[in-house]
């Protein structure tokens, strides 16, 4: 085709992209080709928005690296990352709701020892967290992998901290016990604003909305024989339930953190998790 103009470029684009060997590949192209074209013809994009498009772009991979992932905040803020989890994570009735991973996950989270402090400094009011993993039925999930990690008072993660080097903080990997049970000590979570240094945050200003997410910690499940958990526990009462600049948050996900006589806070909580085959 030399002829190309803005009627049937689509349709050349879908001819040359979407009939390859794989038909999921080939249905996801064609469904980007149509929306992307029907996208820049609804807002009569112009070539220097598609450039400051482009510089987006490129300026969110430069902001992403081994200890936070933009791609995956702009996902948040989208709200694309919510709607993926809502589409592919219905569960059984009674199951834990997932909600979004967010960027702030590492890979070398210390392993721990049951009832151990995973704040390791970091600021913040007292937390003694007792959680409990079971199926469907109630029974519970011995050595399960419930990986647990958080903001500190300040608002900010670990990784967040450069004066922190590779130090892990107010993150841990547990195990349960054989009552699926794990103890922790950290700190109470506080709402926190998303990081606003870079291209996403910039985006946020412009469109004039809030950063700010509710006060939460993070949980990833892993067990043999079930499908992963990744969700938060919330803390209530929050300003941010109803405002969450991630869309995360989920009725059922909202947990008591109860003041104890001595000082503090306590969690305690059950997951209940759905076998593999029924995902």
């Amino acid at each position: 085709m030399r002829n190309i103009d803005e009627h049937n470029i689509t349709e050349a684009a879908i001819a040359r992209l979407g009939h390859g060997a794989q038909p999921r590949v080939n249905e996801i192209v064609t469904a980007l080709v149509k929306h992307l074209h029907a996208f820049v013809r609804e807002v009569k994009l112009t070539e220097a928005e598609w450039q400051q498009g482009i510089v987006f772009l490129t300026d969110t991979g430069h902001m992403c690296s081994g200890e936070r992932q933009e791609f995956i905040l702009l996902s948040d803020v989208l709200g694309v990352s919510m709607l993926t989890v809502a589409l592919n994570q219905k569960r059984a009735a009674g199951a834990t709701e997932a909600t979004v991973f967010g960027p702030f996950h590492v890979d070398d989270a210390p392993r721990c020892e049951d009832g151990a402090d995973i704040a390791r400094g970091a600021p913040g009011e007292p937390l003694a967290g007792e959680i409990e993993v079971v199926d469907l039925e109630g029974r519970p999930i011995a050595d399960a992998e419930v990986d647990i990690w958080q903001a500190d008072d300040d608002g900010l993660y670990d990784v967040q901290r450069p004066e922190l080097g590779t130090e892990r903080r107010a993150r841990g990997v547990f195990r349960t016990d054989a009552k699926g049970r794990v103890r922790f000590r950290s700190i109470v979570p506080t709402a926190y604003p998303i990081p606003t240094d870079g291209p996403v945050g910039r985006l946020l200003d412009a469109a004039g909305a809030s950063p700010w997410r509710p006060a939460h910690v993070h949980f990833r499940i892993r067990a043999q024989g079930y499908a992963t958990l990744v969700t938060h526990l919330f803390r209530e009462p929050d300003p941010y339930l109803d405002s969450d600049a991630v869309f995360g948050v989920r009725s059922s996900l909202i947990a008591r953190f109860e003041p104890q006589p001595g000082g503090g806070y306590r969690l305690q909580h059950r997951f209940v998790l759905v076998p593999e085959s029924e995902a």
